[in-house]
């Protein structure tokens, strides 16, 4: 189950569509779909999981800890809003674009994609694109 949590004043418009949508990638991966939380937050609540966790003093859009069980999805994905938005401002995209390719990165990361090497980042990136070709909702 795809849940979507809040520790900031925001609301994930159509939740029910994204969820659809992000189960439908999990699918297209052959993967199954387990328990993956969604938590939006600010930059300083996001930095401080980041120097915790991870030992790393800098900002950055989502953090994801994968607790998959073989093909079994599983996991918390923090995204900060505030990075979504000044990121579709810098690459001059919608912040549904962007907030779209954010959510899918933290599930490909779970299915093994990876992003630490120019050439995994290539295919990271190729995947983005490939997934939210399938979220189509006619309300948005």
């Amino acid at each position: 189950m795809i849940s979507f949590n809040y520790e900031i004043q925001f609301k994930l418009d159509h939740e029910a569509d994204f969820s659809k949508w992000l189960s439908a990638v999990i699918l297209s991966e052959n993967k199954k779909e387990g328990d993956i939380n969604y938590v939006f937050c600010d930059d300083e609540y996001l930095l401080q999981i980041n120097q915790q966790f991870l030992n790393h003093d800098a900002l950055t859009d989502i953090i994801s800890f994968d607790y998959s069980l073989g093909n079994e999805l599983h996991g918390d994905i923090f995204v900060s809003v505030e990075r979504v938005r000044e990121n579709a401002s810098d690459y001059n995209v919608t912040f549904l674009e962007e907030i779209k390719r954010v959510l899918v990165h933290g599930v490909l990361h779970y299915c093994g994609y990876k992003d630490k090497s120019e050439s995994d980042e290539q295919i990271m990136r190729s995947k983005e694109e490939e997934k939210m070709q399938m979220f189509h909702v006619e309300h948005l």
